[in-house]
């Protein structure tokens, strides 16, 4: 039965994925700007970011001096896929920025991991902040996770909160062999995300939460991609969530990750390090 359902979603995943345009040079995270977010490219690896939006809570003009949050994009992630979820942020006090894979996340993880450093590096020289804030959706926890862990992020991660990230991989991707298309149709990542892979066993290996990073994963039942679904969690202290634990009747794929509101409660939780109670009726 798990098979019959996961193998026309990687189809259809695939197909999205090999019809992607490639991705643009990485672009300079733009300075603070005074008005709405204006994205700083409009293809590639991309940054968005945007003063508070108004508010009459002091608690949420508080958050001005919060850790800026970078949202990380996963395969054949668009950054325009992501501004919802950071409109949310913004309209939550935080300074926010988007950060599209380059290539779209066809390419080897380790790669995407060392432009994501650069790019942090970055968002921390613009803003003055010490450290930043992660929100990653499905490889881009993945590519967060090995940069704090192999590329010095854990000095300039302060929290980690992944979305439906195949933290030990996922037989969606194993599965590509059964449809004829060979080792993933020869996408670096795909073949890097399946159970077992060199690349997570080596990621794998040791602590899965070095440093002082707060890690927090989310993972939903619904879950099309991520096979099996607590493959999504990491060990060694991590907070780890099913949302359906709290909401059961919560029904969330893993697209719908990214604009799902009890998702987003958990999030915002997370970012403050409050004791995590998803809200099960949130839009």
């Amino acid at each position: 039965m798990l098979l019959r359902k996961a193998v026309p979603v990687l189809a259809l995943t695939l197909a999205a994925v090999l019809s992607a345009p490639a991705a643009a040079s990485a672009a300079t995270p733009a300075a603070p700007a005074a008005s709405a977010a204006t994205p700083a490219a409009t293809s590639g690896t991309s940054a968005t970011e945007a003063t508070l939006a108004p508010t009459a809570d002091p608690g949420l003009r508080a958050l001005a001096s919060a850790n800026p949050v970078i949202v990380v994009g996963g395969l054949s992630g668009f950054a325009a896929v992501y501004e919802p979820l950071a409109a949310r942020l913004r309209a939550d006090g935080y300074r926010v920025w988007i950060y599209e894979l380059p290539n779209l996340g066809l390419g080897d993880i380790a790669a995407s991991a060392a432009s994501l450093r650069n790019f942090v590096g970055q968002v921390r020289s613009s803003t003055g902040a010490a450290k930043i804030d992660v929100v990653a959706h499905s490889e881009g926890g993945l590519v967060s996770r090995y940069y704090i862990k192999n590329l010095g992020g854990g000095d300039a991660v302060g929290r980690y909160v992944s979305l439906g990230t195949p933290q030990y991989g996922t037989y969606v991707a194993n599965i590509a062999a059964f449809l004829g298309l060979g080792s993933c149709a020869g996408i670096v990542a795909c073949q890097q995300m399946t159970i077992g892979s060199s690349f997570l066993t080596a990621l794998n290996a040791g602590d899965d939460t070095p440093g002082s990073v707060r890690w927090t994963t989310v993972r939903t039942w619904q879950d099309e991609l991520v096979r099996p679904v607590d493959n999504a969690m990491l060990a060694d202290g991590a907070t780890n969530v099913l949302i359906q634990s709290k909401c059961p009747l919560r029904v969330v794929g893993h697209l719908a990750l990214v604009i799902d509101g009890t998702t987003y409660s958990i999030i915002r939780q997370a970012l403050r390090d409050h004791p995590i109670n998803p809200s099960c009726l949130a839009l």
